[in-house]
């Protein structure tokens, strides 16, 4: 029997406010361990909390950017637990009236777009974080009640994630909006964005949805996409082996990559919710909605679109640069100096990219990184003035220190060489030192000819005409 995966994400983002939900402590990530708590976020008797406004606005900010209905009348509600690091015993979050709901995100799956349908956006304070000893034989654990208190929003999907490549992909959009419209900075080493997987299997083509069960503790996307590979093949070989799948909470493992039975599912019943009878409802006029909604700047997709149809880009460059708010903003002022702009978009993708990626920065790190530089380097290219191996080599000096390209090459003498006699000696040269490629050539394996260019411009340094020296060698080999 084939069978197929059911996937919902909960992801949860902390919102980038300077002081926390319902008081006035510092949401300042790194302070020492509870010294930024106060008898509000510490739930001590007879203290009152009040709703930071900021926190609201954030939250229909993202609601609005995840295409989410806002709701006119909310509330926040009580969910009982208990845990060390919750001190109050129970969180205020918000249960059966969110502030945002019936959204969704559009994301690229095969060159094909799929939607995933959101279904709530709601907010909540954060629970404090445990610190456990690093000896095996401690019997304790520290509390570091500093994160109590900290705004989130909690942004539950439908379950029409089909895979887990769509579970990553979901996630990277869903990342890149909350970025651009700048709630969150969504740093997942720090907790700023977390994410719980359910996932039931069921078979192709079935209506009937499986025993869902949670998977928590992952830490960034891959780890997402791990844990929910494992499981689908977990929960796959238990129904062939006539096992029942019980609903619960699993831990994953990064070391073993497996994951572990934690406990059993609670439901909503469990955390015998009911309304926050020290905050009053939430009432949004249609006004500030619509306030909120223009101040929102163009999203990624729209970017996306703008990009392929009115500057002729590619569709991959044009997802690639608009991943990143930063990015497409850089390639926006080079764009304003030159309008070759599907050169700009490969020498952006092929150079500052990997730079970024390689050596793990963004292009916020980049301090001296200017456009004007940037765009007279793929102006030198697209003129025949150096070639592209010249104009790697020193890329990174206009990337890191914001250098003028054309005094680099002046000062180290790396112009095009398109002298035809000056080449014509290297060619011949070539062709002496590597008579076996020749004499391939000469038997119809025409593909050698790039291996023979190569020798050429290691001869030049790099600085030697490509298209010279092939049209040479095709000229001489035949």
């Amino acid at each position: 029997m084939e069978f197929e995966p059911v996937i919902g994400l909960e992801v949860h983002v902390q919102l980038n406010t300077e002081t926390k939900i319902f008081c006035t402590c510092s949401t300042r990530f790194g302070s020492t361990p509870n010294t930024n708590v106060c008898p509000v976020c510490l739930g001590l008797p007879g203290v009152l909390p009040v709703l930071n406004q900021n926190v609201l606005k954030k939250a229909i900010q993202a609601s609005l950017a995840l295409n989410c209905h806002i709701a006119s009348y909310s509330k926040f509600d009580r969910k009982h637990y208990y845990y060390p690091d919750l001190p109050k015993n129970y969180q205020i979050s918000q249960y059966d009236l969110p502030i945002g709901y019936k959204g969704f995100l559009d994301i690229r799956n095969n060159d094909k777009t799929k939607r995933i349908n959101i279904t709530r956006v709601h907010m909540e304070e954060d629970a404090g974080k445990l610190i456990h000893s690093e000896k095996s034989s401690a019997s304790f654990s520290y509390v570091d009640y500093n994160r109590t208190g900290v705004p989130l929003i909690e942004i539950v999907s439908e379950p029409d994630i089909s895979s887990p490549a769509e579970a990553h992909r979901y996630l990277e959009v869903l990342k890149n909006r909350m970025r651009y419209i700048e709630v969150s900075d969504c740093n997942m080493e720090e907790g700023s964005l977390r994410c719980d997987a359910n996932i039931s299997i069921r078979p192709t083509g079935s209506k009937e949805l499986g025993v869902k069960t949670e998977i928590k503790n992952m830490n960034s996307f891959k780890a997402v996409e791990k844990a929910l590979e494992y499981e689908i093949k977990r929960q796959i070989e238990m129904l062939e082996s006539k096992q029942k799948i019980k609903q619960e909470t699993r831990l994953w493992d990064a070391d073993k990559e497996v994951t572990t039975s934690m406990r059993s599912k609670e439901e909503a019943h469990d955390y015998r919710y009911f309304p926050e009878p020290d905050l009053v409802p939430i009432i949004v006029g249609p006004e500030w909605v619509k306030e909120l909604k223009a101040s929102l700047p163009q999203m990624p997709d729209e970017k996306f679109k703008q990009y392929i149809k009115k500057m002729g880009i590619p569709d991959e460059n044009a997802y690639r640069l608009t991943a990143e708010k930063e990015l497409a903003l850089f390639f926006e002022k080079c764009a304003e100096l030159y309008d070759n702009y599907k050169s700009l978009s490969n020498w952006i993708i092929s150079e500052i990219v990997q730079y970024l990626n390689k050596h793990q920065k963004t292009i916020h790190d980049l301090k001296k990184l200017d456009p004007k530089s940037f765009v007279s380097l793929v102006k030198m290219v697209d003129k025949g003035e150096i070639t592209s191996r010249v104009a790697k080599d020193v890329s990174t000096e206009v990337i890191e220190k914001g250098t003028d390209p054309e005094k680099i090459v002046k000062e180290k003498n790396l112009k095009q060489v398109s002298d035809v006699s000056a080449i014509d000696k290297m060619v011949d040269d070539v062709m002496a030192e590597e008579p076996d490629a020749v004499e391939k050539f000469k038997a119809g394996k025409e593909g050698v000819i790039g291996y023979l260019v190569g020798k050429v411009m290691q001869k030049s340094k790099g600085k030697a005409n490509p298209k010279v020296v092939t049209e040479l060698f095709r000229a001489k080999l035949k």
